[in-house]
């Protein structure tokens, strides 16, 4: 469903980044803002996210059915209040899966692909995770079936909550004065792709940022502290599957250093930061990159 979605409003993206490089050209900001290399990357990295699309429906479409079938309630959505209450769920559980793809280093190994950027643009909101069904992202999204939203609903506002956060991909938007306190905003959003360490780990929300404030993940943009943009280990590759994949390579090379099975499955569950985890008494783990 996203993929055919994405794929349909790919000529007002493609327009969207046609006017960024311009002003940019113009303007004469291009080499701050912009890496050619690293956005025919994003393009390899994204053609390989819509590939791996189609394996994901394997998985999902046979699961929301059953769920759907099994359901506690059915939500009308020919009402206001149905579609206001099926957005909400939306946002409540793409913050929570957003947010654990932020501590959980399994999903974590498929999220860093888009946090790989160095520099923020609109060609950076499509370098998207190839992995996303290995790592379970899609089971966040089953909840809001069973509870009595309709699985092709669900499809259709995760495509326009992925699509919203295309234009949030800036650093030419200022603050929004107080849009900012309910939207996730350019502003909001540089926070999140930022390696500072005052900025790791903040503002997950996809639509609304009010889930941030009210779970206590909330960070505001400091002009003071600009951010900086990337993995606090730099991926330096411009290769699609390096990008795709490093961070599984990563994850799989600290679990062979630890022998016992308990302790592997610690550095898989755990932090990306490597807090927490459990290390075997005869091996020392390798640090791993740090959770963005």
């Amino acid at each position: 469903m996203q993929d055919l979605f994405i794929l349909k409003v790919a000529p007002f993206i493609a327009a969207a980044i046609a006017i960024e490089l311009t002003f940019l050209f113009w303007y004469h900001k291009l080499p701050r803002y912009y890496s050619w290399k690293e956005s025919l990357a994003s393009l390899g990295v994204f053609l390989g996210y819509v590939a791996s699309g189609s394996i994901s429906k394997i998985f999902l479409v046979g699961l929301s059915i059953w769920i759907w079938e099994h359901r506690l309630l059915t939500v009308p959505l020919d009402t206001w209040w149905g579609i206001f209450l099926l957005f909400l769920a939306i946002e409540f559980f793409y913050y929570w899966q957003h947010r654990a793809s932020h501590r959980i280093r399994w999903i974590w190994a498929s999220h860093a692909v888009h946090h790989s950027v160095n520099h923020l643009n609109l060609s950076a909101a499509y370098r998207l995770a190839w992995t996303g069904w290995i790592s379970g992202n899609f089971l966040f999204f089953l909840p809001p079936v069973w509870l009595g939203f309709h699985p092709i609903a669900v499809g259709v506002g995760l495509s326009l909550n992925l699509l919203y956060q295309f234009w949030i991909h800036s650093e030419l938007i200022p603050k929004l004065g107080i849009l900012e306190w309910i939207l996730n905003t350019p502003s909001h959003h540089r926070v999140h792709h930022a390696s500072n360490r005052a900025y790791i780990d903040r503002n997950y929300g996809g639509v609304l940022i009010i889930f941030d404030r009210l779970f206590g993940t909330f960070t505001e943009e400091n002009l003071a502290n600009p951010p900086i943009y990337g993995l606090t280990k730099p991926v330096r590759s411009h290769n699609p599957i390096i990008i795709a994949l490093h961070e599984w390579a990563r994850m799989f090379r600290d679990m062979q250093m630890n022998a016992s099975w308990r302790d592997r499955l610690a550095i898989a569950l755990g932090s990306p930061s490597g807090d927490g985890w459990v290390k075997s008494r005869n091996v020392k783990t390798r640090s791993p990159s740090a959770n963005l």
